[in-house]
């Protein structure tokens, strides 16, 4: 037992001390989903986590869905308690892959990417493929891009009383500045 719990170790600080790991803490995620005559529906997440791999490519966050915070505290409210119920679903994860990535290519002008992977929201996954940009200044990696995500996709409920005032594409951008 004490050896198979050695060699696990051995393997796991391997990997941490041998691979090219960038992190953050404080990432901005930020949506939106106004439609025109109505109260805006604009929401921003300042401390989500992500972490890439800059060997492999592959990415990965998590943010803690009631963090969201709205200009209008009701609204907020709304939000986590009816539409991404964040006591039964409280994270909003994505996981997967930047295609083409290699960090020596990496400069400080933004260069165009596409990450390909799965968000999980209100405890359903769907793929997702966003435009990103990324650069590398000071020895940190940055990463910024958007995508559109549909409430319906994820069995978000909107109540037909409302239904109109929330757009049907939710525009999401994030931002993430990643430090070894």
């Amino acid at each position: 037992m004490k050896r198979i719990y050695m060699i696990t170790m051995v393997l796991f600080l391997g990997n941490l001390l041998f691979s090219q790991k960038y992190t953050t803490k404080t990432g901005t995620v930020h949506f939106e989903a106004n439609v025109p005559l109505f109260e805006d529906i604009d929401a921003r997440h300042s401390n989500a986590a992500a972490v890439l791999n800059a060997d492999s490519g592959d990415f990965a966050s998590v943010a803690m869905t009631k963090n969201f915070k709205f200009k209008n505290a009701l609204m907020e409210e709304h939000f986590n308690e009816n539409y991404a119920e964040t006591s039964k679903y409280p994270k909003t994860t994505f996981t997967g892959k930047i295609a083409d990535f290699k960090k020596e290519n990496l400069s400080s002008t933004p260069t165009a990417y596409t990450v390909s992977g799965t968000l999980n929201f209100h405890g359903v996954n769907n793929p997702v493929n966003s435009a990103a940009q990324i650069y590398t200044k000071d020895g940190k990696i940055y990463i910024s891009g958007k995508f559109v995500a549909k409430p319906a996709d994820y069995k978000v409920t909107v109540p037909k009383m409302v239904m109109k005032k929330i757009a049907e594409n939710v525009n999401i951008d994030y931002y993430f500045e990643l430090h070894k």
